[in-house]
């Protein structure tokens, strides 16, 4: 098979979704790997480390024109879109739910999408959604103790307070990977933290790794309004594999906080789960509504993408090795993971959460590939 690798082209997205090693386990096999020129500078891997591996450079109208299979990092953007041709496999995180535009450029080209976001383990959990959702967690903290600066329009609090003075609130809407790495960090960091989550046996467990440190709160509008009330750092942690993340901050709700606080809302990707919330970019990634900072970037994990890259790449090979040995019709009938990460096969819709968001039918995957 021959596998491409382009080079990302969403606003500052300097992650690459293969790393040289990667490419030698791929070659080594005998497949064909075809990296475009630059792809890997944004992680700090130059293109002769990925030449030493045995991937060959290419251009990305070479690299989408002979590819059988495209692994990427992000969604495709618009200026993509045409480069993909019916019966192509695309392997990358989608995030469809809230972008019915790729969703319909994707069924309109015949593209094969599988996306990371939903494949999902035996247990439920999402594997290659989980080493993002930890960076992220991790970086909303940071992220949200830079914003509260009042040269930056926060609150001007430092989150550890100091002698005598008491540290910041960071309220934490979900109790997931995402909200579970924001609390670690925001807990070492000296900040109270309150975690509001829906699931009684995860509140239970966040009281029992936190050693009760932190506070749990049952999810209901009643709980979230009056947190946000006191809080000076609000986390967006919500998600539904491959739905829209459902808006439990209201715009009342956000009238109702401090001026000068801060939302980080994670859950951009899946549309937010603040009701304010639109996606940010790196180079402009703030705004304010109702006197509260918004930070909602689309591809937080972007901005650290030498840890980001290889904590991802980490995950998704052995899945890229499987489509390559195989070929779509074999890894995904011999993979669970594999099946639920179809998105998109032969114009038609096949993630549930997808068709339901986007009010589009739902194509059989098994009755299809019978």
């Amino acid at each position: 098979m021959v596998i491409g690798v382009p080079r990302e082209v969403k606003n500052n997205e300097n992650r690459v979704s293969l790393v040289p090693a990667g490419a030698r386990a791929l070659t080594e096999e005998g497949h064909t790997v075809l990296v475009e020129r630059g792809a890997g500078l944004g992680s700090g891997i130059p293109d002769d480390r990925f030449t030493e591996a045995g991937a060959r450079l290419a251009g990305v109208d070479e690299v989408f024109a002979k590819a059988d299979l495209i692994v990427k990092v992000k969604e495709p953007q618009p200026a993509e879109y045409a480069r993909f041709r019916s019966g192509q496999i695309l392997f990358t995180y989608l995030h469809l739910a809230p972008l019915p535009e790729l969703t319909q450029a994707l069924m309109k080209t015949g593209v094969t999408a599988i996306a990371y976001e939903t494949m999902a383990d035996a247990s439920g959990s999402l594997p290659l959604l989980t080493p993002m959702s930890e960076v992220a967690g991790r970086m909303s903290i940071l992220v949200g103790a830079y914003y509260l600066q009042k040269t930056l329009g926060g609150r001007g609090i430092l989150l550890s307070g100091v002698p005598g003075v008491p540290p910041a609130d960071v309220v934490i809407i979900g109790g997931g990977v995402v909200g579970t790495n924001a609390a670690k960090i925001a807990l070492g960091m000296g900040a109270r933290v309150v975690i509001v989550e829906a699931s009684p046996k995860r509140m239970q467990y966040l009281d029992d790794i936190f050693g009760g440190r932190v506070v749990t709160l049952a999810s209901n509008r009643t709980h979230v309004a009056e947190a946000l009330k006191r809080t000076d750092l609000c986390v967006g942690a919500v998600l539904v594999a491959g739905a829209r993340a459902p808006h439990l901050v209201t715009r009342d709700m956000i009238k109702g906080m401090k001026p000068g606080s801060v939302i980080v809302d994670v859950a951009v990707d899946q549309g937010g789960c603040v009701e304010t919330t639109r996606p940010t970019t790196h180079t402009d990634p703030v705004y304010e509504v109702d006197g509260v900072v918004h930070y909602c970037v689309a591809n937080m994990p972007a901005a650290v993408p030498r840890t980001s890259t290889f904590a991802l790449t980490n995950a998704t090979l052995p899945h890229v090795l499987a489509l390559a040995r195989h070929g779509f019709k074999e890894a995904v009938l011999a993979s669970d993971m594999l099946r639920l990460g179809v998105n998109v096969y032969r114009g038609r819709v096949v993630c549930r959460a997808v068709a339901e968001d986007q009010k589009l039918p739902l194509g059989d995957l098994a009755e299809m590939l019978a």
